[in-house]
């Protein structure tokens, strides 16, 4: 209630009193207050009951953060340490370490040892010279990497060669004076035979036949090439005459054409037979093949055998193989 309020309600005098007692008795209050919570006088809280049962005066809102302060000024770099002073070189270091290098300086001064690229430095606190290791000079910078060359042409793969099955390592016996037909090989190494079911179609072959002969005139000479009995090859009768320790050479090929027994198994087979006249050593001679498909049987083992068989038992007629090879040429 406000103090003209106060007076209207109980006149002027009485009024003025009822007011002044009671704003000092309100005045008085809020000082024993104010010093129960150690707050100045001229300060105005405002109190709460908080859950203890206790008055206690309300705290302020937390006013805005205040800007950052200035950085701090960078402190100053310290000084930097003193260079080395290379006094000079000195080609030798045991030389040197006697004392020929000179008189010690300061502390930091340094020879150079041009024996071992090393720089020493004299040590005041050991009166000595101290090796700082060994002087590297600059790296040199690195070229460019060359350009690869072209790669060369692959070379052509040389022929297989043909593997040997066999070679004769004498002479053969004499075929001289008879009609016998008589084989014209002898021993050696390796060997002649197949066995049963050994062959492969395309498998080929080669004999190489090479000799001496002397044949007296109108005479005549056939040559079979057997396996196990049956012809292979068969040159028939042919003539020849008037030859005396003439050089022969036979070459027979053979390729298998089909497997099986005989009427099914297929081989061609092809021969040549050449020598030189006496009279004129002109080279003369034959050739002869044919197609086995009727007794050439892959089933069973399979022996090679070369024959001659004379017209005459003439006496001048003999010949006889001092070199016989068979290769396998596929």
């Amino acid at each position: 209630m406000t103090r003209e309020a106060i007076i209207k309600l109980f006149g002027y005098k009485a009024g003025r009193k009822l007011y002044n007692l009671l704003y000092s008795s309100c005045a008085n209050f809020c000082c024993m207050v104010k010093d129960c919570l150690g707050i100045s006088d001229s300060g105005s809280p405002t109190l709460y009951l908080n859950q203890q049962g206790e008055w206690s005066a309300t705290t302020g809102p937390q006013g805005p953060q205040g800007p950052q302060g200035i950085q701090g000024i960078q402190g100053v770099p310290g000084p930097q340490g003193a260079a080395l002073t290379v006094l000079g070189s000195y080609p030798d270091l045991a030389a040197f370490l006697a004392g020929a290098g000179g008189s010690p300086g300061a502390a930091g001064e340094a020879w150079i040892i041009e024996s071992d690229g090393s720089l020493y430095v004299w040590n005041t606190a050991t009166n000595s010279w101290d090796d700082v290791g060994d002087l590297q000079g600059p790296q040199g910078i690195q070229g460019p990497q060359g350009i690869q060359g072209i790669q060369g042409i692959q070379g052509v793969p040389g022929p297989v060669g043909m593997p040997g099955l066999f070679a004769q390592t004498a002479n053969s016996t004499p075929i001289t004076g008879t009609t016998v037909e008589t084989t014209l090989i002898n021993g050696g190494v390796g060997t002649l035979s197949v066995p049963a079911n050994g062959f492969q179609v395309g498998d080929s072959f080669r004999a190489i036949f090479g000799g001496v002969m002397s044949v007296a005139n109108n005479q005549t000479i056939r040559i079979r090439i057997r396996t196990n009995g049956s012809v292979l090859l068969d040159s028939g009768v042919q003539p020849i005459t008037n030859i005396t320790n003439g050089i022969f050479s036979l070459n027979i090929d053979f390729t298998i054409r089909q497997l099986g027994g005989a009427g099914t198994a297929s081989i061609v087979s092809l021969g040549s037979f050449h020598y030189n006249k006496t009279s004129n050593a002109a080279v003369e001679g034959f050739g002869f093949n044919v197609i086995n498909n009727t007794t050439f049987n892959t089933t069973i083992n399979n022996t090679l055998n070369v024959t001659v068989q004379w017209g005459s038992n003439n006496a001048t007629n003999n010949i006889y193989s001092d070199i016989f090879i068979l290769n396998k040429t596929y």
